[in-house]
């Protein structure tokens, strides 16, 4: 379960306020994995962010009865001067699992060469969205946030994530944003869609995207 209590998030835009999550109240099922779906700019990276706790709300608060993962394919909470290791390493001592067998896990899944052994600040945005899959998917989550992460890479490594992440499920939920229709179909069960700073549930997938594909065509 996770609960959204008078959530409310915006931002400063050319001298104007612009709000993308408005005084939020819903709550999201246990056991579901659910597509967040939205236009551009409607604010779903920013929730991701905000119930994995990597931003802060302007008001309000997230509850959950689960562990949850940070934003997969988000890289912002790792430190960039640190080596791909090393940052592994303080992951694994936050979250209490085994550093050998996540480091071993993140260096053989992100094929990252020598550069798993570099500075972060010198990664392309695919290499660090690779460090932040694997690190997410080495450590057991409840529920995962995923945003397009099996969109980086070539066609054997999009599958080789899909795999791991279709592993994942077997035990555990997502909240998953991607613009593939057919990734959303093969990975989620139900839907949210955002839309002026309000989410509407559909234990209906197909209603959840005939409703996304409805607000993208205005």
């Amino acid at each position: 379960m996770i609960r959204f209590e008078n959530l409310s998030k915006g931002f400063w835009v050319r001298g104007s306020r612009k709000v993308v999550i408005d005084d939020l109240n819903a709550t999201l099922p246990t056991g579901k994995s659910l597509a967040l779906l939205g236009r551009n700019g409607a604010g779903k990276s920013t929730l991701l962010q905000m119930i994995a706790g990597t931003m802060r709300p302007d008001s309000g608060r997230i509850v959950s009865d689960g562990t949850i993962s940070w934003p997969v394919g988000f890289s912002g909470s790792f430190h960039a001067d640190l080596t791909g290791a090393q940052n592994v390493r303080f992951i694994a001592r936050i979250y209490g699992v085994d550093t050998d067998s996540l480091l071993a896990f993140v260096e053989d899944f992100a094929e990252l060469g020598k550069h798993f052994h570099m500075p972060v600040r010198h990664y392309s945005s695919g290499m660090r969205s690779r460090l932040t899959f694997g690190a997410s998917m080495g450590i057991h989550f409840d529920t995962y946030l995923v945003d397009e992460v099996t969109a980086v890479g070539d066609a054997l490594f999009k599958r080789k994530s899909e795999a791991v992440f279709r592993e994942r499920m077997k035990s555990s939920s997502a909240i998953l944003v991607s613009h593939s229709m057919p990734q959303i179909r093969q990975f989620c069960d139900a839907g949210v869609v955002l839309e002026n700073g309000h989410l509407q549930y559909f234990d209906d997938l197909e209603e959840a995207i005939e409703l996304h594909l409805e607000l993208m065509n205005r």
